[in-house]
């Protein structure tokens, strides 16, 4: 099986994440790394945008539903990330990291990191 790869890397978004009193209403930034797998094989043949992932309707797709999401773990997150991922023609496998910068003290950031194929969804 052929496991082509495009790369989103480093999408900033804001987000109400979090289980304490004052992130159930300050935004938070999350950072998303997200890898989506698939057969690019015809795209790069023929040049045709309507054989690839379209990375872009993907990405809209995310910043939607992250910026309207209000979750209580970055785990749930990453899962909706990944669902919205698969849902995308061509996407087979997709690997999700989402990290909330500052949230620990003495630390950059905590993340999450997912790897999710079509039927871990069916």
């Amino acid at each position: 099986m052929i496991e082509d790869r495009i790369h989103i890397t480093d999408l900033m978004l804001r987000t109400i994440i979090g289980v304490n009193d004052w992130e159930r209403v300050e935004r938070q930034d999350v950072l998303l790394n997200i890898t989506l797998f698939g057969d690019l094989h015809a795209a790069g043949e023929n040049d045709q945008i309507e054989d690839t992932i379209n990375y872009r309707t993907v990405t809209k797709q995310i910043i939607q539903h992250v910026e309207k999401s209000q979750r209580f773990t970055v785990e749930a997150l990453a899962a909706d990330v990944a669902r919205i991922c698969l849902q995308a023609e061509g996407v087979t496998r997709v690997w999700v990291r989402i990290e909330k910068p500052g949230a620990l003290r003495f630390a950059r950031s905590v993340g999450v990191e997912i790897e999710r194929t079509v039927g871990d969804f069916a």
